[in-house]
């Protein structure tokens, strides 16, 4: 699809911005009342013989900042895909801003923004054109487009770059501008599929307190999905995802909790000597993470003390620390998160579609 240039905006649409096509009806959806902004109940995704997400329950409350932790390939995309109406889901049912995702598709839709994983701006185009074109697609209205232009562009901190080509601006920047573009058409629900990757630690900063402003100011419900630990900090609450299956949901605080004793991580070149020293003396079964071994136990300065002098191996380091979300992953899948690479993972998919 392509705009003429008489409409100042000579440019093909961005796959992603392709996938909402026209909207039948350009009109404010009638919102139904609802305690959750999202629910799910049951939903599920079969590519063939392959399940990529088994049935997975859960609420999202107006307002919320709530993530899906989880590895690449986990389901994360696939669930946010079934709930955006970009796949049709095998079983279950699922409801935004209280629209069926099946049954009412459009008003789905306009009532929730998308920035995906993968840059999805048009970087021949400057960063105004870019926001203009969002708005047209979603039938922003005329009398309307300039001032909610200008409050995107102000809330993201670009409306001195607003007349730039996008090409010129830095990943951070194309980031803040795909959030931009997503509040234009005032959508209740924000979706964002790993929304730091790439960024340098700065400017995924920057990227988190943009994105908390936004709860604040206009009071939207955020679902973003992470493999970084520290960004699922940021989040009220946390759905832990792996191999498609809901393992774990609560607040960060509230699943640390579940390892409630002292992880203690021990480095030394005679791995199997120390395992079997562990296991002997303390009944502790440590597991393989971080190139060395991790195990919990109760008073973990104490123990490292006298771990150290009664040790039979050679130890090269140790360290004591409480326990984080990344051990909450270890504790119930018995690996760390895996950190395989997207192209990886979007092969994966588009293989399973082909099977299919």
């Amino acid at each position: 699809m392509r705009f003429g240039r008489q409409t100042g905006l000579g440019a093909c649409l961005s796959l992603a911005d392709a996938a909402w096509l026209c909207l039948k009806d350009r009109g404010e959806p009638k919102l139904m009342s609802a305690t959750s902004a999202i629910e799910v109940h049951e939903l599920s995704k079969h590519f063939g013989a392959i399940e990529a997400v088994s049935p997975i329950s859960f609420d999202v409350p107006e307002g919320e900042i709530f993530g899906f932790l989880g590895p690449n390939g986990a389901g994360k995309t696939t669930t946010i895909k079934m709930l955006c109406t970009l796949l049709a889901p095998t079983s279950g049912s699922a409801r935004l801003a209280g629209f069926d995702i099946v049954k009412q598709p459009d008003d789905v839709r306009r009532a929730i923004g998308v920035i995906f994983q993968d840059p999805s701006l048009d970087d021949r185009l400057t960063a105004l054109e870019n926001l203009t074109l969002h708005a047209v697609v979603y039938g922003v209205p005329r009398a309307e487009r300039k001032a909610r232009l200008e409050e995107a562009l102000g809330f993201v901190e670009l409306e001195d770059r607003k007349n730039d080509i996008v090409r010129t601006f830095s990943g951070g920047m194309k980031r803040r501008l795909e959030i931009g573009r997503g509040l234009v058409h005032r959508p209740r629900i924000l979706f964002l599929d790993e929304p730091t990757t790439g960024l340098d630690p700065q400017t995924r900063k920057k990227t988190w307190e943009v994105l908390r402003a936004l709860r604040e100011r206009y009071g939207l419900t955020l679902f973003l999905t992470t493999h970084y630990m520290d960004e699922a900090e940021n989040c009220d609450r946390i759905a832990i995802i792996d191999h498609g299956k809901i393992v774990a949901e609560g607040s960060p605080e509230t699943l640390k909790r579940r390892v409630s004793k002292d992880i203690v991580q021990v480095r030394t070149a005679e791995t199997d000597a120390l395992v079997a020293f562990l296991q002997n003396k303390y009944a502790i079964e440590p597991v393989f993470a971080d190139g060395g071994l991790s195990f919990q136990v109760e008073h973990g300065d104490a123990f490292i003390v006298e771990l150290v002098s009664s040790a039979t191996v050679k130890l090269e380091s140790i360290s004591v620390r409480r326990p984080t979300l990344d051990d909450v992953f270890l504790a119930l899948t018995g690996r760390q998160i895996r950190d395989e690479s997207a192209h990886g993972s979007r092969d994966a998919m588009r293989a399973m579609a082909r099977r299919r």
